[in-house]
């Protein structure tokens, strides 16, 4: 304001980091208003919790099923919003256009992702959260070093969402919701959340352990339940598919 009280405008964007917090309040409020998105967030890992605890339906081996599922479906919860969900998503904002007009505005295209990644964590913190609520209700016990839980879940987190923008980023929105969504049902079934690993055969067992979902649930397992150290063959395999993941999608993203 001048000295006669008469208003100056100052064009120009907005501070870096206050652009990032407002899309990334923006892209949390979406996901959370998106039917189809709380039915794969939510929905289904607290339900596949809920029944196969309270049902003995597979074999979990010894102690609670409780105990053994918990991890696993917090594994399955990772997966399914930094993966599953930022993929379609990001796919059918890349095909209307959404991303290209994003990418012309004031906030950097660097920007547009950190602000993803961080609707993605908010939006992990509130499932994990209700999903312990509902575990410690049905009995779960666990332990271990809560370190190496956080630094699984971020490397789990890195390593889906690099899945996930390289899949939306290279793919048409049609075919990466049909693959995303393939690709959550079978990694459900063969990634060690809810049936063991130890039930599969040798060699099928031994390429689903090099599996992002399987390090995830397994290394998560062995601390929750068992009370191991720190995890360092499953960090690894989440590192290396974290690096693979981030590192394709910024190569071949395409924005159009």
């Amino acid at each position: 304001m001048t000295a006669t009280g008469t208003f100056v405008p100052r064009p120009g964007a907005a501070p870096l980091s206050r652009m990032i917090r407002a899309q990334a309040a923006l892209e949390t409020r979406m996901l959370l208003r998106n039917g189809e998105q709380l039915l794969l967030t939510v929905v289904i890992p607290t339900l596949l919790l809920v029944l196969f605890s309270a049902v003995d339906i597979v074999d979990t081996g010894e102690g609670k099923a409780v105990d053994f599922l918990t991890p696993g479906v917090l594994a399955l919860a990772v997966m399914s919003t930094a993966f599953t969900g930022q993929a379609i998503a990001t796919g059918f904002e890349r095909r209307y256009g959404v991303l290209k007009r994003l990418g012309a505005s004031p906030l950097p295209r660097w920007g547009l992702m950190t602000a993803k990644t961080a609707s993605v964590l908010v939006t992990e913190v509130l499932q994990i959260t209700l999903l312990t609520v509902i575990a410690f209700a049905l009995g779960w016990s666990p332990h271990g070093n809560p370190l190496a839980v956080v630094l699984l879940l971020v490397l789990g987190t890195a390593a889906f969402s690099g899945l996930g923008l390289l899949m939306a980023g290279t793919l048409k929105a049609e075919a990466t919701l049909a693959a995303a969504n393939l690709v959550f049902l079978l990694l459900l079934v063969g990634g060690g959340v809810i049936v063991p690993l130890e039930k599969f055969p040798g060699a099928v067992r031994t390429a689903l352990e090099a599996l992002p979902i399987s390090a995830l649930s397994g290394g998560l397992r062995d601390v929750l339940r068992d009370g191991a150290g720190m995890p360092w063959a499953d960090l690894g395999i989440l590192t290396v598919w974290a690096v693979l993941g981030l590192g394709a999608a910024a190569r071949f993203f395409r924005w159009e």
